[in-house]
């Protein structure tokens, strides 16, 4: 009860993951987290290379999550009437058609396969692979769009670059529009409703939204800046749905929502504890993480660090295209008379994959935690690389055809030093994107801030200075991703409780890790890592997968 104190006014956020949501609430004035609560939801994996999830599950999770913390804030006796505004961050690409009529949704929620795939259609599981493919039970491996990119690229207008001059990104079974074109052409279900003018399409943060502001009565159907960019619809430069792209993937116009800023207000919630509060705050979940980090000069990066990481550097006002197999995209605009700013965003596949791989499939450790300590009983890989291509390799590379090698092992070598390089990878891998930014944006960073579940683990942060040769940077309140939801959603025009001016920012404080070895080493240390990547190459001739509808 000691909590009586009179708080800040407070801002609510949905944080709707690949397996979780949260509900988290803030104090807008010192952004200190309050409460929150979690609940896990199921992926389900109809065949091989699918992943689908409820999203009737989700929306109910959410209605859990924010019960549940109404209850938590009840218990430390703070009045929920103070929560003036709520923010939501979701899972991007994730796909939804629904009926606008009845409320249902008209098949599962698709979700991304494993990463934003480079501009050449791989298949990246190889047939007979179990599914999930081994280490990776990740909702980003949904590969059934495979032969719909092959079909599309047939298609494509004169110029290879007509898709990612747009957009910004390359024509990839990654992103919404090939999984809407996959379900125009296979769920009957789908086309119906879109010949009887009855569906409606969005991302995660659009189907909350409309249902969480009354679904079929009177829900608002809208998306943000973020989300849309994500869709392979829309104009980055113009910031609206593209007809040429909408014809090109033959996705009819009118089940698209209205795309807004990151920050106004939306509607209200129509039920539960916080009815009557204002949305006001949407972004995906690296741009929220963006903003919570609050990268807001350009030259300025964050890497999340999860099951893969993903890596965000502010380019300001101007679109960056990148030369290096990065995506360019929106980062956030934060209210509707405010200036767009964008991003370049590079993604590392396998990250914290690569631990459950030691976890679940050699039973070197039991459980994640458990990395740390091996690693730090050798304090070096003793010369083994460890080159996690599990599914192929990723940004800068592009290479479908490699596979996951460990190299340079002795007969001295054993569990602890590969524990030691799988840690490496990750920073390795986190390496080669941030020069692949460089270069693309000319400005060397000066520091990486980062975040995410794995940043708890201090040899990894530490072992990320030595390899980038530069500090990195940890906020000690890990939640940046809701942060950053909450953030928008505060700072909204009609709501106005979060100053996003730089002298009211409150100061959040840091962890920093600045490396620790000599320059010379670190950079040996890389070339061999790249030595052992040119070894993991041209492992495999890939097939597709077969696609079609159980």
């Amino acid at each position: 009860a000691a909590k009586k104190a009179v708080l800040g006014p407070l801002v609510g956020a949905v944080d709707q993951g690949t397996s979780s949501t949260r509900f988290l609430v803030f104090n807008s004035k010192t952004a200190e987290l309050l409460s929150h609560h979690q609940v896990e939801i199921k992926q389900e994996f109809p065949r091989e290379g699918w992943v689908e999830q409820d999203p009737k599950e989700i929306l109910q999770s959410v209605y859990e999550c924010i019960e549940k913390t109404c209850e938590k804030l009840g218990q430390l006796n703070i009045d929920i009437s103070n929560i003036k505004a709520i923010g939501v961050s979701n899972q991007r690409e994730t796909t939804v058609v629904w009926d606008k009529l009845t409320g249902e949704p008209l098949y599962n929620a698709v979700a991304a396969p494993v990463s934003p795939g480079p501009s050449v259609p791989v298949a990246v599981v190889p047939s007979g692979a179990s599914v999930p493919a081994a280490g990776t039970s990740s909702v980003w491996l949904d590969l059934r769009t495979q032969s719909t990119v092959e079909n599309l690229y047939k298609r494509i207008p004169g110029n290879n670059n007509f898709v990612k001059s747009k957009t910004g990104l390359p024509l990839s079974t990654y992103f919404s529009a090939v999984k809407l074109r996959w379900l125009l052409d296979n769920v009957r279900k789908v086309q119906k409703a879109v010949e009887e003018n009855r569906a409606l399409f969005g991302t995660i943060d659009s189907w909350l939204i409309w249902s969480l502001t009354g679904g079929v009565n009177g829900g608002v159907h809208c998306t943000d800046v973020t989300n849309a960019s994500r869709t392979m619809l829309f104009n980055i430069h113009s910031l609206e749905w593209d007809k040429e792209l909408c014809e090109f993937f033959g996705i009819p116009m009118e089940i698209l929502p209205n795309v807004r800023s990151s920050s106004e207000i939306y509607g209200l919630m129509k039920a539960g504890a916080l009815e009557g509060v204002p949305i006001s705050g949407c972004l995906g979940d690296q741009s929220a993480a963006l903003v919570g980090q609050m990268c807001f000069q350009d030259g300025q990066a964050k890497n999340t660090y999860g099951t893969g990481c993903f890596l965000l550097c502010n380019t300001g006002h101007k679109c960056v295209f990148s030369e290096h197999g990065l995506l360019t995209t929106v980062a956030y605009k934060l209210g509707r008379d405010k200036p767009v700013y964008y991003a370049l965003e590079g993604s590392v596949a396998i990250a914290g994959a690569v631990i459950r791989w030691l976890r679940d499939n050699l039973g070197i450790i039991k459980s994640s935690e458990e990395i740390e300590k091996l690693a730090k009983e050798v304090g070096t890989s003793y010369g083994c690389y460890f080159v996690p291509a599990f599914s192929g390799l990723y940004a800068p590379y592009w290479e479908p055809s490699a596979r996951g090698i460990i190299c340079g092992l002795t007969q001295f070598t054993n569990k602890c030093h590969i524990a030691f390089a799988a840690l490496e990878a990750v920073c390795f891998q986190t390496r080669e994107i941030l020069d692949a930014m460089n270069r693309d944006c000319g400005i060397p960073l000066s520091h990486l801030q980062v975040d995410g579940g794995m940043t708890s683990n201090k040899i990894l942060m530490q072992l990320q200075a030595d390899i980038l040769y530069i500090p990195v940077v940890k906020p000690s309140m890990p939640e940046t991703t809701a942060l950053g939801a909450a953030m928008a959603a505060g700072a909204a025009e009609g709501v106005g409780v979060w100053s996003l001016e730089p002298e009211d920012l409150s100061a959040v404080t840091m962890e920093r890790f600045e490396p620790q070895i000599n320059a010379e080493e670190s950079e040996i240390r890389y070339s061999t890592w790249k030595k052992a990547v040119m070894k993991s190459m041209g492992w495999v001739t890939t097939q597709s997968p077969e696609s079609g509808i159980p």
